[in-house]
């Protein structure tokens, strides 16, 4: 699955953006990812719900929203009520995550666990039974265009064999420094879902930058 993330995207065009990666066949992106920063939980300050809103009008690709703030314990339902396919929220701000997971499929989306690359899966396996997706950060959260860091892979690496004997049931999704240089590394550690930025709207054409992204990681799953 590819889901590109407008963070990297011309934000005076939206809608554009998106309908350049919702065509059809290999070419329409999966999910498209939505980066909502606070400028507390994270240094950088993004945009939020009314722009979601907005968004899902425009579009019927699932938004895959990425929450970096603070208190998505009162914040994150919104979302999930607005109409967000995935709403994803950081274990590191999350006060009560279990709850909060049950608040997120009761409002009518998917339920996601976050955590940055310094924060250790180990401590939060029991936390994740309770969630759909687990998005693992390849660089620092809060900016676009960093360099992916080569070390998370061992939690993609854990997640993807407990997913696979069936102690957790989630997609596993990764999100920083993905491009063509670093998909396949990410497939092979056993990635379900990569999220692109500057691969995707980087490119002259987004909706075959997806194409081929699919294609690289599908080769290696395969």
């Amino acid at each position: 699955m590819i889901a590109p993330s407008i963070l990297s995207a011309d934000f005076a065009r939206l809608g554009d953006e998106i309908r350049a990666v919702a065509g059809e066949g290999e070419t329409r992106a999966d999910w498209v990812h939505v980066d909502v920063m606070d400028a507390h939980f994270v240094p950088n300050l993004t945009l939020g719900l009314p722009v979601v809103k907005s968004l899902l009008k425009a579009t019927d690709v699932p938004i895959d929203c990425h929450l970096m703030i603070e208190n998505p314990d009162k914040w994150a339902i919104g979302y999930a009520e607005a109409g967000a396919y995935n709403v994803t929220v950081h274990v590191e701000a999350a006060h009560d995550p279990i709850a909060l997971a049950k608040n997120l499929r009761a409002a009518g989306a998917k339920a996601g666990l976050s955590i940055k690359p310094n924060t250790p899966i180990e401590d939060h396996l029991e936390t994740l039974k309770h969630y759909d997706t687990l998005l693992v950060m390849s660089v620092e959260p809060g900016f676009g265009g960093q360099s992916f860091i080569e070390g998370v892979l061992d939690k993609v690496r854990t997640a993807r064999r407990l997913v696979d004997t069936g102690h957790l049931k989630l997609v596993v999704e990764i999100d920083g420094g993905i491009n063509a240089d670093t998909i396949e590394r990410a497939a092979e550690a056993g990635v379900d879902c990569f999220v692109a930025g500057s691969a995707v709207y980087g490119a002259e054409d987004p909706g075959k930058a997806v194409a081929a992204l699919r294609e690289q990681a599908a080769r290696v799953r395969s």
